[in-house]
């Protein structure tokens, strides 16, 4: 990595399925302008959330700590974010200059940067316009759903579009001499699912490739699952029967945050060539997995693995297969700026692997993952009261039933185990089975497999239950400062 303290630009996306571009091989170009990015830089094609939900996923980006650690479990919980410093603190300690345009959903607010364009979430933002305006009602109206006609507004009032030219503002008040941090949160492909032409035609119906499994997976997966679809089936009849549009939709929202992506980078101009260029994701999306929407319940591969991409100074193209997460961002930028890694962060640092070297089995050859608001589960006859009605079309896939109890995930090597707090665990072949149906861990032939994951995991819930000591020892860092040979 270079020695000077680079721009940083981090791009996000939201509720963003990995795999969903041709550089991933997917079957469609879908991002073209992240591919290139992608190419002249690290692609971690191995790339975990630590919770498939939005306010704990990008609590864990901030700190650098699991959900246990940080404590958000819920998106309507960011203000009980728990850590010493996070990346704010780090980069404005090391003289960044901070800003911020799009979604928050986060612990942080317009008064912790220099620059604020927002807040926008999924059906509204700051509208300077008639259009945007009525574009945003139109939004609103969708009730989330899928829209089966074109967007009848102009890219221009589209949220991505709107982000970006906050962000772009925010780059004309910036200095040459120092430098700036810039986070451009978007708050697509997150339903609603719409787009305006010509990206509602750009991907045909017909040229959607197939899911991997649809609704007929359903009785032999999870409760949750089952609780989940049999909720959106009773409250939208029919809805599964628009998959294609719903995924041709989602395909085409890609390719409008990838053109707005490249007018950002234009107008960033030759200080790309100091910038590091970060895009991730917060958490997946079913795209039509198993006849479900959205997110909600489970925790298979669509909704936990993310795109995550660094490129720029420093940074040695390659696809890297160590397993990484959100949680190794923090302590990433921290190397790559020269600043102490904060105390309780539990991610590790990406930097060396950025520079080429290999990393160690001990460290990346597992990744860990968590679901739940705690408490004891439902089950999939229960039908308690919720924050929304048990009548009408709109539901909330994150609530009290999906999201009771607790499941944990750690994957290792091309194997998934999940666990959840009534014993029940499901052991899954992802490279033999990436739907993630074969349920291995009553098969004899799988029981040293079960074993070595069982204690993997149990190593993981020992290292993340971190009560934050302050002042009464001094805590060992070098987990998180290695070097290897």
């Amino acid at each position: 990595m270079s020695t000077s303290r680079p721009n940083i630009l981090l791009l996000m996306t939201d509720q963003h399925r990995a795999g969903f571009t041709a550089g991933s091989g997917f079957g469609l170009d879908t991002m073209p302008c992240l591919d290139r990015i992608a190419a002249a830089g690290a692609t971690f094609d191995r790339a975990y959330t630590s919770y498939p939900a939005c306010v704990p996923a990008r609590t864990s980006l901030l700190t650098g700590r699991f959900p246990t650690a940080h404590r958000v479990r819920q998106n309507s919980t960011a203000q009980h974010a728990y850590y010493a410093d996070d990346l704010l603190d780090v980069l404005r300690g090391c003289g960044y200059s901070l800003h911020f345009a799009g979604k928050p959903h986060m612990h942080r607010d317009a008064a912790d940067f220099d620059t604020f364009h927002g807040p926008f979430m999924h059906d509204h933002g700051p509208a300077a316009s008639a259009t945007e305006a009525a574009f945003d009602r139109w939004l609103h109206d969708l009730n989330h759903g899928v829209s089966s006609e074109p967007t009848p507004y102009p890219v221009e009032a589209q949220l991505p579009y709107r982000i970006v030219s906050g962000a772009l503002d925010a780059l004309a008040t910036t200095s040459e001499e120092d430098p700036f941090f810039l986070w451009v949160s978007l708050p697509e492909p997150h339903n609603p699912y719409q787009v305006p032409e010509p990206y509602f035609s750009l991907f045909a119906e017909a040229d959607v490739p197939d899911r991997l499994a649809g609704p007929e997976a359903i009785p032999d997966l999870g409760w949750r699952y089952r609780w989940l679809h049999e909720l959106t089936t009773a409250k939208r009849p029919g809805y599964d029967d628009v998959w294609r549009r719903y995924r041709a939709n989602y395909l085409g929202m890609l390719r409008l945050i990838d053109d707005q992506i490249a007018r950002l980078l234009a107008g960033i101009g030759d200080r790309l060539d100091d910038t590091l260029v970060v895009f991730v994701s917060d958490h997946g999306d079913y795209v039509g997995e198993y006849g479900l929407q959205r997110k909600g319940a489970g925790m298979s591969d669509a909704l936990m693995r993310i795109p995550f991409v660094i490129s720029g100074p420093g940074v040695e193209a390659g696809h890297r297969e160590e397993l990484v997460s959100l949680v190794d961002l923090l302590p990433t930028v921290c190397e790559v700026v020269g600043a102490d890694v904060p105390n309780g962060v539990q991610g590790r640092s990406l930097a060396p692997l950025l520079a080429g070297e290999i990393g160690p089995e001990a460290e990346f050859g597992s990744m860990y993952a968590e679901l739940g608001y705690g408490g004891m589960s439902y089950d999939e006859h229960d039908r308690p009261e919720l924050h929304f009605a048990y009548d009408g079309s709109t539901y909330d896939e994150l609530n009290s039933v999906t999201q009771s109890g607790g499941e944990r995930m750690v994957v290792s090597g091309h194997h998934k185990l999940i666990v959840d707090d009534c014993g029940q665990r499901r052991l899954f072949d992802l490279r033999a089975d990436p739907a993630e149906l074969v349920d291995l861990s009553d098969d004899p032939a799988h029981h040293d497999v079960l074993d070595a994951l069982q204690a993997t995991l149990l190593r993981w819930l020992i290292r993340v239950a971190d009560d934050l000591p302050a002042g009464a020892y001094v805590p060992k860092t070098t987990k998180h400062n290695w070097r290897w040979a």
